[in-house]
C-alpha cells in the first residue's frame, strides 16, 4: 500500500511539473533577459506542495528550476563563469525551488494556503532581487531601464524584478483562492 501512495505522489508531481512547464511558455508580458509574467505557471508547483507537503513540493520545485534553466537563455548571454554560476544558483535553482515551500502552512486551512503561497512568491522575489543587485545591476549589457540606473543597483533590481513578480504573486494567490473554493479541487488538494 505504501508503494502505491509513493507512485501516486510521483505521478501527480510529474503531471503538475509538466503543466507548470507548459504554462511557463504562455507569457502575458516579457521583459528583457528572461523576466516575464506567465499564465499561472507557479500554481501547479504550489499545488504539489499543498497536497503532499514541503518535501515533495521542494523536490518538484527543484526539478522545475532545472526545466527553467533549459528554457532560459542564460547560456547564450556570454557571461563570465562566476556570473553564470551566480545566475544559475540565484535566478533559477533557489528562485524556483523555494516555490516548494508554499505548503508550509497547509494545515491551517485557506488562510494557511494563501500565506504559504505568498511566502513562497516573496522568497522567489528575494532570490531574484539579490541576483539583480549583486549580478546584473551594473552589467552594462543588461541594463533594461537605461544607463541612468547603473549606479542604483538596489532600486534597479527592485523595479526590474517587481515588475513581473508582483503580478505573478497576485495571479498565484488569486488562482489558489479560486481553486480551493471549487469542490472538485478540494478533493484534489486533500492533504496526504
Amino acid at each position: 500500500m505504501k508503494n502505491r501512495s509513493y507512485i501516486k505522489k510521483l505521478v501527480v508531481s510529474a503531471v503538475m511539473l509538466a503543466l507548470a512547464f507548459g504554462l511557463s511558455y504562455v507569457k502575458i508580458f516579457t521583459l528583457p533577459f528572461e523576466g516575464s509574467i506567465t499564465l499561472f505557471s507557479m500554481l501547479p508547483i504550489i499545488i504539489v506542495s499543498i497536497k503532499f507537503g514541503i518535501g515533495w513540493g521542494l523536490g518538484t520545485a527543484f526539478c522545475y528550476s532545472w526545466l527553467q534553466i533549459l528554457q532560459g537563455g542564460v547560456f547564450s548571454w556570454g557571461l563570465t563563469p562566476g556570473m553564470l554560476a551566480g545566475s544559475l544558483l540565484l535566478d533559477y535553482i533557489v528562485a524556483f525551488t523555494v516555490l516548494g515551500l508554499a505548503g508550509i502552512f497547509r494545515k491551517k486551512g485557506t488562510a494557511g494556503i494563501i500565506t504559504g503561497t505568498v511566502l513562497a512568491c516573496v522568497l522567489r522575489f528575494i532570490s531574484h532581487f539579490v541576483a539583480g543587485f549583486v549580478l546584473w545591476a551594473n552589467y552594462a549589457e543588461f541594463v533594461a531601464f537605461g544607463a541612468t540606473w547603473v549606479n542604483h543597483p538596489v532600486l534597479y533590481s527592485l523595479c526590474y524584478n517587481g515588475i513581473y513578480m508582483l503580478p505573478e504573486t497576485v495571479m498565484a494567490v488569486v488562482g489558489i483562492v479560486l481553486l480551493v473554493k471549487l469542490p472538485q479541487v478540494k478533493a484534489l488538494l486533500k492533504q496526504e
